[in-house]
């Protein structure tokens, strides 16, 4: 890099080469002096300033014609290994070890492709045979991806050349084995720059080698493998920081794996272009003339897919090569689109490939429809899909934004399958967020080990605070954590990131009971992150809304879940719609559904003030924050607007009768605090109430119901034949009259209100969402 600034710089007149030329120059003297004895810098230190003086004579003339050819560039960068390898060699020699330095230019033949040069292997074999026996008393430090022409010009092998030099030399002299190595453990399972948990694939067979090469596994370069194929020689890819680690080790033997997937790869940034129109329908050569044409604009197709109707073909080229690609297959084809039979070429751009790849895979079905699964439910559209006869390689063209998401959700899918790895983003750090927070950290443990879920908290925001870290954030230390590395809370700006950090397998979590992060619901779901929520605002809010709500969901695959809605851990929304999907015809809805208003009108009894009873319900967190809105039959009537909406009523607010119980004055009191005193002062009209139905050996209860399609809300006194007669405690009873149940109704009962069931609620559906992702594996 360092060479190509000097000649980029120098071809464009700027005089700052020579910074760099001199920086060059002093880096491999200082390291001549630093390695080699006094008497042998004598040796070596003139070869250097002889060479770097034809660097710079080639740097000036560049300079005086400002221009840079690719043979006048190969030329350029060979210095580098030229001089590195000579301080190396001579450095071993002094050292003990029998050496001699090797300028490649000597045994590697190839043709005039400057840049990316073809090598001779006739020439080369029989070149390197020549030398090595001529020189077998001594280790061969061989510069690496260069060459020359028959005529002594200078060529490269292109980029990675050096292990392609170690593979043409292994040919050559028929080498037992190659060892490339590099900075990571072995060929990884995929980029661990992209996927943090890939790990090292110990063995492989040479053709999922070359798939992994091809799909951007930097650690092979793909020429390599070729010499090393054709005289089955094995490779073993080791780290130069982690000496004593296996590695990878490639050969033509069948990998001892029994996973189907090897790796999961991806091409960061590639163009589609597609050819297609009627006129291609049946007609022999399209293809050919096609490929024919992108050939003779030296442009190299990654991915070609094909759809049976033979009305479109789509090839995916590097993004420097659309535009030109465009031109010559449009060239090709122009008297097929002046008849408009052929539509002109379309280009979509900012596409990356992902790619799945594994011997096993032509043996193990359903490993396509696995991988789409995992895309789909994570909203990652496909755009084209590729896969070869040979079932080694499914790749996909995916929006280049969704590249990461999808590697990691794959490699999880594929690779870590027994673990699901759910992110978490939560709002609202109240009783049920903090309940909810202690109940996962108390359940991290037993979930990953017995049901191999792994919950990673990514984002928590509260009223004053919020936080994203991609790592996740600790359970056990979480307020912590918040306090001290958050950021002034901005929920707009929350939602902005969880979309931007586009991590597989997300979940957002409201525990809030305002208006505020509703509102962002349907943006969230349009980006495929599930939700679930016990707010009952968004599904309790216009019809409209409600629709929008589930049609986004089901438009993206994503789960949207609010059975805490209703009765905080109670299935009732479940079992409502279990009941409608097995065909059953709903006739009747009863329900005490609300656990704090049965906490209260169960605890109120004779010598109790009814203000009393509604604090203490108030400070066991079993009321809203202000105890009015359940009072007054508001949060029992979200309540009854969903269960309607769910069995198909287009129920709105004011569609809900509701027979209050209380004064007005208290209704109309500016604080909760005001309330409570306006509370009190009615202690007497509600002993009334309650004193009436004792007189008759009945008791309170706050009733809803569905009934004919008319929706209603009222406090009643009933008597012991009354299945709500016998509610204890804060427990919530629903029941269910339908055609199936008409004799004996169903009925669903249990604690209705309070974080400790109402969070057990919302975990319940964080495991469910987890399921659906790994696609309904438990």
């Amino acid at each position: 890099d360092h060479l190509l600034d000097m000649a980029r710089l120098a071809s464009k007149s700027d005089i700052s080469y020579r910074d760099l030329f001199v920086a060059f120059r002093e880096r491999h003297i200082s390291a001549a002096r630093a390695l080699l004895s006094a008497a042998r810098l004598t040796e070596v230190a003139p070869i250097i300033m002889q060479q770097c003086d034809d660097l710079e004579n080639l740097l000036h003339g560049i300079y005086l014609t400002m221009e840079v050819t690719h043979r006048t560039s190969d030329y350029v960068v060979s210095f580098g290994e030229r001089l590195s390898s000579l301080i190396v060699a001579h450095t071993l020699d002094e050292s003990g070890v029998p050496a001699a330095f090797l300028d490649a230019r000597k045994v590697v033949k190839t043709n005039k492709n400057f840049g990316n040069a073809k090598v001779d292997f006739d020439a080369t074999n029989a070149m390197i045979a020549i030398h090595y026996a001529a020189n077998n008393d001594r280790v061969q430090i061989v510069t690496g991806f260069i060459g020359s022409t028959s005529g002594g010009l200078t060529t490269t092998l292109g980029r990675g050349g050096s292990d392609y030099t170690a593979a043409i030399l292994a040919a050559g002299l028929s080498a037992s084995v190659i060892e490339i190595w590099t900075d990571v453990d072995g060929v990884l399972t995929a980029d661990p720059r992209k996927v943090k948990k890939a790990f090292t694939i110990p063995t492989m067979t040479y053709a999922e080698a070359m798939e992994m090469s091809h799909f951007g596994a930097k650690v092979i370069y793909p020429p390599t493998l070729q010499p090393a194929l054709a005289k089955r020689i094995p490779l073993y890819i080791k780290n130069t920081f982690n000496p004593s680690f296996v590695g990878t080790f490639i050969s033509d033997g069948k990998s001892n794996h029994t996973r189907a997937v090897q790796g999961v790869t991806s091409i960061s940034k590639v163009s589609l272009l597609t050819l297609q129109g009627s006129g291609m329908f049946g007609v022999p050569g399209i293809a050919g003339r096609l490929f024919a044409a992108l050939a003779q604009g030296s442009i190299n197709i990654i991915l070609i897919t094909q759809g049976s109707s033979e009305y479109a073909i789509s090839f995916a080229v590097q993004p420097a090569d659309a535009r030109r690609a465009k031109k010559m297959v449009e060239q090709a084809f122009e008297f097929e689109m002046q008849s408009n039979s052929i539509d002109p070429v379309k280009t979509e751009n900012d596409l990356s490939i992902v790619a799945v790849i594994g011997e096993n895979m032509r043996y193990q079905p359903g490993i396509a429809g696995r991988m789409f699964t995992v895309l789909g439910q994570n909203g990652i559209n496909c755009v084209a899909i590729a896969q070869g006869s040979s079932e080694l390689n499914v790749s996909v063209v995916i929006p280049s934004s969704d590249e990461s998401k999808a590697l990691n959700a794959l490699h999880d899918a594929f690779f870590l399958s027994d673990t699901k790895v759910l992110h978490l983003f939560m709002v609202g750090m109240g009783l049920i967020g903090s309940t909810l927070l202690r109940q996962m950290q108390e359940q991290a443990t037993w979930l990953r080990e017995t049901r191999s879920t792994e919950l990673k908290l990514v984002g928590l925001a509260n009223t004053r605070k919020m936080l994203l870290q991609p790592d996740g954030i600790a359970l056990e230390q979480w307020r912590e954590t918040l306090d001290a590395e958050g950021s002034t809370a901005n929920l707009a700006e929350f939602v902005a990131e969880m979309k931007a950090l586009n991590l597989s397998n997300s979940i957002f979590i409201d525990n809030t009971a305002g208006i505020e992060a509703p509102a962002f619901y349907e943006g969230i779901l349009d980006e495929s992150i599930a939700i679930s929520t016990p707010n009952k605002i968004a599904t309790s809010s216009t019809y409209q809304q409600y629709q929008n709500l589930k049609a986004t969901a089901a438009r993206r695959g994503v789960a949207f879940e609010y059975e805490t809605n209703v009765g905080a851990g109670l299935p009732v929304i479940s079992t409502l719609n279990d009941l409608i999907t097995s065909g059953d015809r709903i006739l009747k809805i009863e329900g005490v559904l609300s656990g704090s208003m049965s906490f209260v009108f169960n605890t109120f009894r004779e010598g109790l003030r009814f203000s009393e009873v509604v604090a203490e319900a108030k400070q066991r967190g079993f009321t809203e924050p202000d105890p009015r809105i359940d009072l007054s039959g508001q949060d029992v009537r979200r309540k009854l607007i969903i269960l309607a909406r769910e069995t198909g009523l287009p129920t709105e607010a004011n569609d809900v009768t509701i027979n209050g119980i209380l004064p007005q004055s208290c209704t109309d009191a500016p604080t909760v605090e005001a309330f409570f005193e306006e509370l009190a002062n009615a202690d007497n009209y509600f002993e009334q109430l309650r004193a009436a139905a004792a007189a008759d050996q009945k008791v309170l209860r706050m009733i809803a119901q569905i009934d004919n399609g008319k929706a209603s809300i009222g406090v009643q006194a009933v008597g012991p034949e009354h299945p709500f007669y016998q509610l204890n405690g804060s427990d919530n009873m629903i029941v269910f009259t339908t055609d199936r149940y008409r004799e004996r109704p169903l009925v669903v009962r249990g604690p209705g209100a309070g974080s400790e069931v109402t969070a057990a609620g919302v975990f319940a559906e964080i495991v469910k969402i987890g399921n659906r992702f790994y696609g309904g594996k438990g």
